[in-house]
């Protein structure tokens, strides 16, 4: 190779780097979005195909139907589950009084039944100004989140229409093998659908579960508690005690013994015991996520995605940890030539749910 062919090779490398590197920067506060319309795409490419190929629609027609479901399958419910937890948050912010006198009702109990004085003057003060930063960081969410929504939309009808020839693309730029890559591919399929379906899976049935027991027990504000308890299922096995022990606290305090063994009860049986059961389901259905992956994953996400890093978080966290298997497994242990005819067999086990083209 000439002086000038390394001049241009290594120029343009140096280019595509640069230019790469700002547009990530720019891009950075639409992350959300972008992930979240990969994802629905890759949840959504066997029906476009089905569509496409087998029905004869037109890609536009396809795109706008799949959109539609996108829309009333999973971007209404979580925008309705952010938006409740967001009124009343913001209920708090404006009139802190909702949150004082509870409070001051259970500083009370906890004073009659033990002595101690929970109820300080400088308690009070450092719980009222951490009010108005938790209202800024609401407000600064939630137009976050409303602009990823209409950058996902946009992004995923897209890549929808130019599903084919994106993927085409993508195929050509992976650095394995055919049969590697095949694999590659159906692991990262395998892994959104884990992400993107299991963890809210999970989410939603132990919230509905432990919902059903506040009811029951007569729980305080049990639709609001039931949907916190949800996203506490992102910490493993004690997530939603992290819920209901309070709760259950509080129901003794205020002199409801039955009602409060009853809710825990409840929740040590039934509401904790479904985490095993849905998990169990789970690694039948689709690939289990661990644990680890998934609380370090929301951490990373939340911090990143705002409100979305619930899902994109653990989604992002456990593509790295793939990319990292496959370097060791192709560059340090040499197992590329091998993994080709293994590999095969491998997508041809599970070419049946998802990693058919």
């Amino acid at each position: 190779m000439s002086f000038r062919e390394k001049y241009w090779r290594y120029s343009l490398f140096v280019l595509i780097v640069g230019l790469g590197i700002t547009i990530f920067i720019e891009l950075t506060p639409f992350l959300g979005g972008l992930l979240g319309a990969t994802t629905i795409y890759v949840l959504l490419r066997r029906q476009m195909r089905l569509l496409c190929d087998r029905r004869h629609w037109r890609r536009s027609a396809a795109a706008s139907l799949l959109l539609t479901e996108a829309i009333f399958l999973f971007l209404i419910p979580i925008s309705l589950v952010v938006w409740m937890l967001v009124a009343k948050i913001q209920d708090i912010t404006l009139d802190p009084q909702t949150v004082v006198a509870p409070l001051r009702h259970a500083a009370e109990l906890i004073h009659q039944r033990t002595g101690y004085d929970l109820w300080r003057e400088e308690n009070l003060q450092s719980a009222l100004a951490y009010l108005p930063r938790a209202g800024q960081w609401v407000v600064k969410n939630i137009a976050d989140f409303a602009l990823n929504l209409v950058v996902l939309l946009f992004v995923l009808y897209f890549m929808l229409i130019g599903g084919v020839r994106m993927e085409a693309y993508v195929w050509e730029l992976l650095p394995f093998d055919r049969a590697v890559a095949r694999r590659v591919m159906c692991e990262v399929r395998m892994i959104v659908r884990s992400n993107a379906i299991g963890i809210p899976l999970l989410a939603v049935v132990q919230g509905v579960v432990a919902y059903a027991g506040y009811l029951i027990f007569g729980a305080p504000s049990p639709l609001f508690w039931g949907v916190v308890t949800c996203f506490a299922t992102i910490i493993p096995i004690i997530g939603t005690g992290l819920v209901w022990v309070p709760l259950a606290g509080y129901m003794a305090l205020d002199g409801r013994w039955g009602a409060a063994i009853g809710l825990c009860v409840y929740g040590v049986l039934v509401v904790t015991h479904v985490d095993n059961v849905v998990r169990f389901v789970m690694q039948k259905r689709l690939a289990d996520t661990h644990p680890l992956v998934t609380i370090f994953g929301v951490v990373i996400g939340l911090s990143l995605f705002g409100f979305m890093g619930v899902i994109f978080g653990p989604l992002m966290l456990a593509m790295f940890i793939l990319c990292v298997d496959l370097f060791k497994r192709g560059y340090l242990e040499g197992r590329y030539g091998s993994s080709s005819k293994s590999g095969a067999g491998h997508v041809s086990k599970s070419s049946g749910n998802f990693c058919s083209s």
